[in-house]
Parts: C-alpha cells; sequence; structure tokens
C-alpha cells in the first residue's frame, strides 16, 4: 500500500531537520510528526527508515548539491583517521557518513567489535584522548555503551563528534546483514578506503 500523503510529509519534514540540523532518523520522524500532526487531523503513520532517506537524498541534491560531496567527503576522512587508529576493533562505519547522505551537521558513527568492552575505553585513556559515555539502541534493540570524542577537519567549520559504539567481538557477524534494499548497514576499514576514492560512488 502506498503511503499517505501525512506520511509523506512527516517524511519530507524528517529529512529537513536531518540534513539541516543533524538529527537521527528516529528522533526526526518523531518531531516531524508533531510538527505536522498540530496542522492536520486524524492518525498519524511514521514513515520508515528508506521513506525518510529518500527525502534526504532528493532534499540534499535540490539545496546541497554544491556543499554536500565536499562536506561528505571530509567526515569520510575523519571516520577513516579513527577507524585506522582503533583497527584492532574492527571498526565499521555506519550511519549517513557511511551511505552517503552526511553534511556538515551529521556525526560520525563507527562500531567497535571487542573481546573485553572496556578494552576500547582503554585505548582511549593511554592515547590521552577525552571521551564522554553514553548509551544508544544498538541494531537488536538492546542498549550499547558509546564512547563520543571530538575531532576537526580543515574542510569544516565546527567540530565533528565521532561516537565509537561498543559490541561485543562475536556481534560481527550480524552486523554485516544488509538493509530491505540490499545494502550493506556499514563498511570496513577496506571498505571505507575504497570510497574514499573520488571515482567512488556511495556504497551498496
Amino acid at each position: 500500500m502506498p503511503p499517505s500523503d501525512l506520511t509523506a510529509e512527516i517524511a519530507a519534514a524528517a529529512a529537513r531537520l536531518i540534513v539541516e540540523d543533524g538529527m537521527e532518523y528516529g528522533p526526526a520522524k518523531r518531531r516531524a510528526a508533531k510538527l505536522v500532526a498540530s496542522r492536520r487531523s486524524g492518525p498519524v503513520d511514521l514513515p520508515d527508515n528508506a521513506m525518510v532517506e529518500d527525502e534526504v537524498r532528493a532534499y540534499i541534491e535540490l539545496f546541497c548539491a554544491d556543499t554536500q560531496p565536499v562536506e561528505l567527503a571530509a567526515l569520510r576522512s575523519v571516520a577513516l583517521r579513527w577507524m585506522e587508529r582503533l583497527a584492532g576493533f574492527d571498526p565499521h562505519l555506519t550511519g549517513a557518513v557511511w551511505n552517503g547522505t552526511a553534511t556538515r551537521h551529521s556525526d560520525v558513527w563507527i562500531n567497535l567489535f571487542c573481546d573485553d568492552p572496556k578494552s576500547a575505553e582503554i585505548t582511549l585513556l593511554n592515547l590521552r584522548i577525552p571521551y564522554d559515555v553514553g548509551q544508544t539502541q544498538g541494531w537488536r534493540g538492546e542498549p550499547v555503551d558509546v564512547l563520543t570524542v571530538t575531532d576537526r577537519h580543515p574542510t569544516l567549520t565546527q567540530p565533528v563528534l565521532v561516537h565509537l559504539g561498543i559490541y561485543d567481538r562475536d556481534d560481527l557477524r550480524g552486523a554485516l546483514r544488509r538493509d530491505a534494499r540490499g545494502r550493506s548497514e556499514r563498511g570496513s576499514l577496506a571498505a571505507v578506503r575504497a570510497l574514499m576514492d573520488p571515482a567512488t560512488s556511495t556504497p551498496r
């Protein structure tokens, strides 16, 4: 069944929040639903992430085509630097920086796979890198510890937040699944290096 006009309107509003404010998909959809529902009556069905991603790509193509490729390349460069620094934890890039929809407002999300959940934190301590500790929801809905560091890139005028999600080493197999469109949801260090080739398109 095709999405309703209301759902499509929510997807478009969420896309604007994601691109312009750097919001994650879940919060953006919920805020967009409140904005749209305040002007419309009837039940509200949230769009799925695939629909929102289509709107994000359309918004970027229409409003950010001149700036977004440079910003995406800068964020991927930041991601690559951290993945190389933490190569012992099988880092995998995910989110907007991986799928090619990131702008300067986007954060970098990297999954680390550790035998000891404290080992990545110890590595940051040994490198004297300041970080914050938080949590997010993993791909199975479970709480996942996140270490957040701040970095910069000369192309970008604002700091870049790099979120390091801490997973068990055995979770790596499940991390390599593909989404409903057959695309990888995250990429390895080798895959991200390949993305840095200007002739390479968005990941599949």
